[in-house]
């Protein structure tokens, strides 16, 4: 089982961290991943903020992998029309980062985030995720380019060097922003919570900051870390690609 914390910023530090030991008491000290933005809506920057520095090491310490998660956060480039502009739409509230930038400035913004994020922990990132998991043809290119060993959208965990896709199967996560929302994916969790582990060899659950403000969804995230770990070990992206890599 995978879990993971998207969105962390100082912006968001508490919430983190009150989700953080939500997952510690389903999973162990540090077998999750934290998503960490450079400088979420260009309001929060982590470069020169050396406490959120000290705190983000202390995590990578104890064990946390660290994956860069855009730069902003922010769709500055939105699409209007077609399959790309309904995915904008629908699928975030105006997050969709890397969906729509062209090839020059995703690597820029990439590059940029990861060595931002490197020097602030002294150690490699474990991988891109995009945004909302969106991700276009230049942010594709990008992640090639700079070698970034691991992404995931979802459904599936991939290395972009080779492509070699890890696993398949679509993450459980939860939304916040609206009633409707709000319910439709405590929907989800009840289904998964009875589906998924019976389907699936590898689990992945992804929460966000905006998560601590719904007791409900607290809930349900509690009661879906409990169901997954009976019968999941809770793991790190890098055990998945050890594991697929196979012996020696």
């Amino acid at each position: 089982m995978l879990a993971s914390i998207h969105d962390v910023s100082p912006r968001s530090h508490a919430q983190v961290d009150r989700l953080a030991h939500l997952l510690e008491r389903h999973t162990g000290t540090g077998r999750f991943a934290m998503l960490v933005i450079p400088d979420h809506w260009r309001e929060a920057p982590i470069e020169g903020n050396a406490a959120f520095g000290t705190q983000l090491r202390a995590w990578a310490d104890a064990g946390i992998e660290m994956f860069l998660h855009g730069w902003c956060h922010r769709d500055e480039t939105p699409a209007t029309q077609g399959f790309a502009g309904f995915k904008g739409k629908h699928m975030t509230a105006g997050e969709g980062e890397f969906l729509n930038l062209p090839h020059d400035e995703a690597l820029a913004r990439m590059a940029r985030g990861k060595a931002l994020l490197e020097d602030v922990l002294g150690r490699p990132v474990a991988g891109f995720i995009a945004p909302a998991w969106l991700y276009g043809e230049g942010a594709h290119a990008a992640l090639r380019e700079l070698g970034m060993p691991l992404a995931e959208d979802h459904m599936k965990v991939w290395r972009p060097a080779s492509g070699e896709v890890l696993s398949r199967g679509p993450v459980v996560t939860w939304a916040s922003r609206s009633k409707g929302r709000i319910a439709s994916s405590l929907a989800f969790a009840r289904l998964a919570r009875t589906a998924l582990p019976l389907a699936l060899p590898t689990l992945r659950l992804a929460v966000h900051p905006g998560d601590t403000t719904v007791p409900a969804l607290m809930d349900s995230i509690d009661q879906t870390l409990a169901r997954f770990v009976r019968s999941h070990r809770p793991a790190r992206y890098a055990d998945l690609a050890r594991s697929a890599r196979g012996p020696g």
